[in-house]
């Protein structure tokens, strides 16, 4: 079962942080500086999460994931904002 998540980190070396940025980018939509919306099944958290570890200083670093639920079960996103105008980003869609 696919799981919405919001993915934040906090990062303290620059080129760790690109790296991070890049392999979040992969998995999901930006929102905001260090804050992603992935869609995601376990195999796809398990292999992203693998990922982020092998990157990241643990004694340093951090990755912060909030499940927001099953995928299936939410309806449009309910986003609001202050100041700037949330501008929604639609995933481009492949057909192979």
């Amino acid at each position: 079962m696919r799981r919405n998540l919001i993915v934040t980190y906090d990062i303290r070396d620059p080129k760790r942080l690109r790296h991070v940025y890049k392999t979040c980018r992969a998995y999901g939509n930006h929102l905001q500086y260090s804050v992603f919306e992935c869609d995601l099944d376990p195999r796809e958290r398990l292999r992203f999460e693998e990922e982020l570890n092998s990157i990241i200083a643990k004694d340093e670093d951090q990755v912060i994931f909030i499940d927001l639920g099953p995928s299936s079960l939410r309806s449009e996103h309910i986003v609001s904002a202050l100041g700037q105008t949330y501008v929604k980003f639609d995933p481009p869609c492949f057909v192979v």
